[in-house]
Protein backbone atom coordinates (compact mmCIF):
# COMPACT_ATOMS: atom_id res chain seq x y z
CA UNK A 1 0.00 0.00 0.00
CA UNK A 2 1.31 3.55 -0.98
CA UNK A 3 -0.03 6.28 1.25
CA UNK A 4 0.36 10.01 0.99
CA UNK A 5 -0.26 11.50 4.57
CA UNK A 6 -0.85 15.43 4.95
CA UNK A 7 -0.08 16.96 7.74
CA UNK A 8 2.68 14.39 8.61
CA UNK A 9 4.26 16.37 11.57
CA UNK A 10 1.04 16.84 13.47
CA UNK A 11 0.19 14.54 16.00
CA UNK A 12 -2.37 12.16 13.96
CA UNK A 13 -0.32 12.37 10.73
CA UNK A 14 2.60 11.86 13.01
CA UNK A 15 1.28 8.48 14.70
CA UNK A 16 0.46 7.54 10.97
CA UNK A 17 3.56 7.80 9.40
CA UNK A 18 4.98 5.84 12.34
CA UNK A 19 2.50 3.45 12.51
CA UNK A 20 1.59 2.35 9.08
CA UNK A 21 5.97 2.74 8.23
CA UNK A 22 6.36 -0.43 10.55
CA UNK A 23 3.30 -2.23 9.13
CA UNK A 24 5.39 -2.16 5.59
CA UNK A 25 3.38 0.20 3.73
CA UNK A 26 5.14 2.71 1.66
CA UNK A 27 4.41 6.14 3.13
CA UNK A 28 5.58 9.45 2.32
CA UNK A 29 4.45 12.43 4.88
CA UNK A 30 4.25 16.07 4.50
CA UNK A 31 4.53 19.39 6.51
CA UNK A 32 4.19 22.87 5.75
CA UNK A 33 5.04 25.39 8.83
CA UNK A 34 6.56 22.80 10.86
CA UNK A 35 9.42 20.00 9.12
CA UNK A 36 10.30 16.80 10.70
CA UNK A 37 13.20 14.63 9.70
CA UNK A 38 11.45 12.42 7.38
CA UNK A 39 8.87 14.27 6.14
CA UNK A 40 8.88 16.14 2.66
CA UNK A 41 7.16 19.73 1.59
CA UNK A 42 3.52 20.38 1.00
CA UNK A 43 1.07 23.35 1.01
CA UNK A 44 -2.30 22.16 0.55
CA UNK A 45 -3.52 25.81 -0.04
CA UNK A 46 -1.14 26.41 -3.05
CA UNK A 47 -1.18 23.46 -5.27
CA UNK A 48 0.64 25.14 -7.97
CA UNK A 49 3.39 25.61 -5.19
CA UNK A 50 6.92 24.85 -7.12
CA UNK A 51 8.40 23.29 -3.61
CA UNK A 52 5.52 20.89 -3.06
CA UNK A 53 5.94 17.27 -3.50
CA UNK A 54 4.98 15.73 -6.40
CA UNK A 55 2.09 13.54 -5.06
CA UNK A 56 1.19 12.17 -8.81
CA UNK A 57 4.55 11.22 -9.06
CA UNK A 58 4.32 8.91 -6.25
CA UNK A 59 0.59 7.71 -7.26
CA UNK A 60 -0.80 6.80 -3.93
CA UNK A 61 -3.50 4.40 -3.26
CA UNK A 62 -4.62 6.39 -0.87
CA UNK A 63 -4.06 9.94 0.24
CA UNK A 64 -4.65 10.85 4.01
CA UNK A 65 -5.77 14.67 5.02
CA UNK A 66 -4.65 15.29 8.39
CA UNK A 67 -4.53 18.96 8.20
CA UNK A 68 -6.71 22.17 9.17
CA UNK A 69 -7.22 24.91 11.35
CA UNK A 70 -7.97 23.38 14.82
CA UNK A 71 -7.76 26.57 17.38
CA UNK A 72 -11.33 26.39 17.69
CA UNK A 73 -11.58 30.36 18.88
CA UNK A 74 -9.61 31.65 16.27
CA UNK A 75 -11.88 30.09 13.69
CA UNK A 76 -14.64 31.82 14.96
CA UNK A 77 -12.51 34.47 14.96
CA UNK A 78 -11.09 34.28 11.37
CA UNK A 79 -14.06 32.62 9.64
CA UNK A 80 -12.00 32.83 6.43
CA UNK A 81 -8.73 31.53 7.58
CA UNK A 82 -10.97 28.59 8.70
CA UNK A 83 -12.08 27.89 5.76
CA UNK A 84 -9.42 28.18 3.64
CA UNK A 85 -7.28 26.02 5.90
CA UNK A 86 -10.08 23.42 6.69
CA UNK A 87 -12.29 23.65 3.85
CA UNK A 88 -10.46 24.65 0.48
CA UNK A 89 -7.37 22.30 1.78
CA UNK A 90 -9.44 19.48 1.37
CA UNK A 91 -10.86 20.35 -1.66
CA UNK A 92 -7.44 20.86 -3.42
CA UNK A 93 -6.81 17.39 -2.08
CA UNK A 94 -9.84 15.70 -3.02
CA UNK A 95 -9.04 16.88 -6.57
CA UNK A 96 -5.02 15.06 -6.35
CA UNK A 97 -6.83 12.35 -4.92
CA UNK A 98 -9.00 12.26 -7.77
CA UNK A 99 -5.70 12.42 -10.16
CA UNK A 100 -4.54 9.53 -8.77
CA UNK A 101 -7.24 7.60 -8.10
CA UNK A 102 -6.29 7.31 -5.14
CA UNK A 103 -9.04 6.72 -2.00
CA UNK A 104 -9.35 9.57 0.81
CA UNK A 105 -9.12 9.57 4.61
CA UNK A 106 -10.46 12.81 6.19
CA UNK A 107 -10.09 13.52 9.89
CA UNK A 108 -13.41 14.95 11.15
CA UNK A 109 -14.77 15.83 15.00
CA UNK A 110 -17.63 15.61 17.12
CA UNK A 111 -17.29 19.03 17.10
CA UNK A 112 -20.27 18.12 13.71
CA UNK A 113 -22.68 17.81 16.83
CA UNK A 114 -24.09 19.92 18.76
CA UNK A 115 -23.78 18.77 22.53
CA UNK A 116 -27.32 18.29 23.40
CA UNK A 117 -27.31 14.33 23.18
CA UNK A 118 -23.88 12.71 23.16
CA UNK A 119 -22.28 10.82 23.32
CA UNK A 120 -22.98 10.17 19.63
CA UNK A 121 -23.02 7.28 16.91
CA UNK A 122 -22.42 7.46 13.48
CA UNK A 123 -26.44 8.12 12.34
CA UNK A 124 -27.08 10.73 14.69
CA UNK A 125 -27.70 14.26 13.30
CA UNK A 126 -25.30 17.26 12.95
CA UNK A 127 -25.84 20.45 13.96
CA UNK A 128 -22.46 22.23 14.36
CA UNK A 129 -22.45 25.08 16.69
CA UNK A 130 -19.08 27.02 15.38
CA UNK A 131 -17.25 27.88 12.51
CA UNK A 132 -15.00 25.29 13.30
CA UNK A 133 -17.55 22.40 12.80
CA UNK A 134 -19.54 24.32 10.12
CA UNK A 135 -16.09 24.11 8.47
CA UNK A 136 -14.58 20.60 9.24
CA UNK A 137 -18.64 19.05 8.22
CA UNK A 138 -18.75 20.82 4.92
CA UNK A 139 -14.78 19.27 4.14
CA UNK A 140 -16.17 15.67 5.53
CA UNK A 141 -19.63 15.87 3.35
CA UNK A 142 -17.69 16.84 0.50
CA UNK A 143 -15.26 14.37 0.73
CA UNK A 144 -18.10 11.91 0.59
CA UNK A 145 -19.53 13.13 -2.33
CA UNK A 146 -16.67 13.41 -4.55
CA UNK A 147 -15.03 10.38 -3.99
CA UNK A 148 -16.91 7.00 -3.86
CA UNK A 149 -15.01 5.03 -0.88
CA UNK A 150 -13.92 7.91 1.39
CA UNK A 151 -13.51 7.46 5.08
CA UNK A 152 -14.08 9.71 7.31
CA UNK A 153 -12.80 9.18 10.97
CA UNK A 154 -14.72 11.58 13.55
CA UNK A 155 -12.17 12.12 16.89
CA UNK A 156 -12.08 13.98 19.39
CA UNK A 157 -10.15 15.46 22.33
CA UNK A 158 -6.82 13.92 20.94
CA UNK A 159 -3.56 13.61 22.94
CA UNK A 160 -0.27 11.20 22.62
CA UNK A 161 3.18 11.44 21.53
CA UNK A 162 3.94 14.63 19.23
CA UNK A 163 7.02 16.23 18.24
CA UNK A 164 5.93 19.42 19.35
CA UNK A 165 3.56 18.43 22.30
CA UNK A 166 1.14 20.46 21.75
CA UNK A 167 -1.63 18.96 22.90
CA UNK A 168 -3.43 19.27 26.37
CA UNK A 169 -2.18 16.40 28.04
CA UNK A 170 1.18 16.93 26.58
CA UNK A 171 1.36 20.45 27.88
CA UNK A 172 0.76 19.54 31.72
CA UNK A 173 2.71 16.67 31.68
CA UNK A 174 5.88 19.08 30.57
CA UNK A 175 4.79 21.58 32.70
CA UNK A 176 4.86 19.25 35.85
CA UNK A 177 8.15 17.37 34.48
CA UNK A 178 9.65 20.97 34.26
CA UNK A 179 8.42 21.64 37.95
CA UNK A 180 6.58 25.11 37.02
CA UNK A 181 3.22 26.03 38.84
CA UNK A 182 0.07 25.26 36.76
CA UNK A 183 -3.01 27.46 36.44
CA UNK A 184 -5.69 25.61 35.32
CA UNK A 185 -9.19 27.02 34.16
CA UNK A 186 -10.93 24.27 32.76
CA UNK A 187 -14.73 23.32 32.08
CA UNK A 188 -16.53 21.23 34.57
CA UNK A 189 -19.63 20.63 32.15
CA UNK A 190 -18.01 20.17 28.60
CA UNK A 191 -17.99 15.94 28.20
CA UNK A 192 -16.13 13.96 25.70
CA UNK A 193 -13.88 10.36 25.66
CA UNK A 194 -9.80 11.72 25.05
CA UNK A 195 -8.39 9.36 22.40
CA UNK A 196 -4.64 8.24 22.12
CA UNK A 197 -3.41 9.05 18.47
CA UNK A 198 -1.62 6.03 18.44
CA UNK A 199 -5.15 4.34 18.48
CA UNK A 200 -6.46 5.81 16.08
CA UNK A 201 -3.25 5.28 13.59
CA UNK A 202 -3.47 1.61 14.39
CA UNK A 203 -7.40 2.16 14.06
CA UNK A 204 -7.07 3.45 10.55
CA UNK A 205 -4.84 1.09 9.58
CA UNK A 206 -7.34 -1.76 10.30
CA UNK A 207 -10.04 -0.18 8.16
CA UNK A 208 -7.51 0.68 5.39
CA UNK A 209 -6.58 -2.57 5.17
CA UNK A 210 -9.92 -3.96 4.95
CA UNK A 211 -10.71 -1.82 1.98
CA UNK A 212 -13.62 -0.07 4.67
CA UNK A 213 -15.56 2.92 3.25
CA UNK A 214 -17.93 6.07 5.25
CA UNK A 215 -17.91 7.26 8.85
CA UNK A 216 -16.33 5.85 12.13
CA UNK A 217 -16.23 7.05 15.58
CA UNK A 218 -13.03 6.45 17.25
CA UNK A 219 -12.50 7.07 20.67
CA UNK A 220 -10.89 5.94 23.47
CA UNK A 221 -12.20 4.17 27.06
CA UNK A 222 -12.34 7.47 28.92
CA UNK A 223 -15.52 9.48 29.19
CA UNK A 224 -14.60 12.64 30.87
CA UNK A 225 -14.85 16.72 31.36
CA UNK A 226 -11.16 18.80 31.74
CA UNK A 227 -11.57 18.98 35.08
CA UNK A 228 -11.38 14.98 35.80
CA UNK A 229 -9.00 15.18 32.69
CA UNK A 230 -6.69 17.05 34.25
CA UNK A 231 -6.91 15.79 37.43
CA UNK A 232 -6.14 12.06 35.85
CA UNK A 233 -2.81 13.67 34.39
CA UNK A 234 -2.15 15.35 37.86
CA UNK A 235 -2.43 12.21 40.14
CA UNK A 236 0.76 10.86 38.17
CA UNK A 237 2.93 13.88 39.49
CA UNK A 238 2.56 14.33 42.85
CA UNK A 239 4.50 17.03 43.97
CA UNK A 240 3.37 19.44 41.29
CA UNK A 241 2.05 22.50 41.92
CA UNK A 242 -0.88 23.79 40.58
CA UNK A 243 -4.66 26.07 41.16
CA UNK A 244 -7.43 24.19 39.19
CA UNK A 245 -10.20 26.59 38.93
CA UNK A 246 -13.14 24.52 37.46
CA UNK A 247 -15.70 26.80 35.17
CA UNK A 248 -18.94 26.34 33.58
CA UNK A 249 -18.19 26.91 29.53
CA UNK A 250 -20.56 29.96 30.18
CA UNK A 251 -18.33 31.63 32.35
CA UNK A 252 -15.23 31.03 30.08
CA UNK A 253 -16.42 33.23 27.59
CA UNK A 254 -15.16 31.35 24.71
CA UNK A 255 -15.48 32.89 21.21
CA UNK A 256 -16.90 29.73 20.00
CA UNK A 257 -19.69 27.83 21.06
CA UNK A 258 -18.81 24.17 22.57
CA UNK A 259 -20.82 20.57 22.23
CA UNK A 260 -21.29 20.33 25.78
CA UNK A 261 -21.91 16.11 26.20
CA UNK A 262 -19.93 15.20 23.20
CA UNK A 263 -17.77 12.25 22.26
CA UNK A 264 -18.79 9.27 20.91
CA UNK A 265 -20.12 5.99 21.10
CA UNK A 266 -17.76 3.54 18.89
CA UNK A 267 -20.46 0.34 18.43
CA UNK A 268 -19.59 0.41 14.86
CA UNK A 269 -16.39 -0.14 15.04
CA UNK A 270 -16.09 -2.13 18.09
CA UNK A 271 -18.68 -4.94 16.41
CA UNK A 272 -16.49 -4.83 13.13
CA UNK A 273 -12.97 -5.26 15.51
CA UNK A 274 -14.10 -6.41 18.37
CA UNK A 275 -10.19 -7.93 20.00
CA UNK A 276 -9.06 -4.03 19.46
CA UNK A 277 -8.29 -2.90 22.45
CA UNK A 278 -8.26 1.13 22.81
CA UNK A 279 -6.33 2.95 25.61
CA UNK A 280 -6.70 5.51 28.28
CA UNK A 281 -5.21 8.30 29.81
CA UNK A 282 -3.86 5.97 32.50
CA UNK A 283 -2.63 3.20 30.18
CA UNK A 284 -0.83 6.22 28.54
CA UNK A 285 0.75 7.85 31.38
CA UNK A 286 1.74 4.35 32.26
CA UNK A 287 4.01 3.58 29.64
CA UNK A 288 5.36 6.82 29.00
CA UNK A 289 6.58 7.84 32.72
CA UNK A 290 7.48 3.88 33.21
Amino acid sequence: MKVFIAGASGLVGGNCLKHFTEQGWEVVGSYFSYELPGTVYYNTLEPGDAGNFDIKAFNPDVIVHCGAMTHVDNCELQPGESYRQTVQSTINLVQVAKDCNARFVYMSTDYVFDGKHGPYREEDEVNPLSVYGRHKLEAEQYTLKEIPGTLVLRVTNIYGNEARGKNFIARIIQQCKDKQKLTLKLPYDQYACPTNAWDIARSMYLLLKDNKTGIYHIGGTDYTNRVQLALRVLQYFPGAEYDLIPMSTEDLKQPAARPLIGGFVTMKFNREYPEFLFGNVDSYLKEILS
